[in-house]
């Protein structure tokens, strides 16, 4: 009568020992992580911020308006790209208008400048699409900005070339430079915190693959 008592012990200790190795096992793994998807993690993080940077530069930049002058006195020594920027001058006798979010844009020249100007659009001028656009508001203004080089304002590249094409603008140094209405350095939090979103998903990821390259590489594994 002992020997089945003696079969069943065993069994139970068995089982019991093949448990505890599992446990074990799936408590490593749910601390590690495995070097390829750790590498991979990191490099998709740091490529993503890559792509903010010049966003986030923009962000960190100085709060004080860069001041580039009025009409017949530009100052054209203190262009520099991607800053907060001040500007006064004499529009264009046409502009290019664009939609964004149910609102209405024009893009306007300074005349006998290289500046073209991001607004909303003015009372008056109402565009609709498919027929020919308005001319812009022909009154001098002064509009605050984000100031961008051609060459870094890529998705306005065509409203740029059609603008130039025009003959009513000067570019410096044979570029345009456009101001972007409204857009303050401090202002997109949001963007800020994507970025340290990824930044400690791309650190998360260095510590887990260093810690599984160490247990990878001891001797007891």
């Amino acid at each position: 009568m002992t020997e089945p008592s003696s079969s069943s012990a065993s069994a139970r200790a068995e089982r019991d020992l093949r448990i505890a190795e599992l446990e074990a096992r799936l408590a490593r793994r749910r601390v590690g992580v495995r070097p390829l998807a750790a590498v991979l993690g990191i490099v998709v993080s740091l490529a993503l911020l890559a792509m903010q940077r010049r966003e986030l530069a923009y962000v960190f930049s100085p709060a004080a308006p860069l001041t580039l002058g009025v009409e017949g006195d530009y100052r054209f020594d203190a262009l520099v790209s991607n800053r907060y920027a001040q500007v006064h001058g004499i529009p264009t006798a046409r502009g290019a208008y664009e939609r964004e979010g149910g609102a209405t844009y024009v893009l306007v020249g300074l005349r006998e400048s290289p500046f073209v100007v991001r607004r909303l659009a003015l009372p008056g001028e109402d565009w609709v699409e498919g027929r020919p656009p308005p001319s812009p508001d022909s009154r001098p203004f002064a509009i605050r900005g984000r100031l961008l080089a051609q060459e870094d304002a890529p998705r306005y590249r065509d409203a740029l070339a059609l603008l130039k094409g025009m003959g009513e603008l000067q570019p410096h140094e044979g570029r345009l430079w456009l101001l972007i209405e409204g857009e303050r350095p401090g202002e997109d939090r949001g963007r800020v915190l994507v970025a340290l979103a990824l930044l400690a998903f791309a650190v998360l990821n260095a510590v887990l693959l260093v810690r599984g390259l160490t247990r990878r590489w001891s001797p007891g594994a």
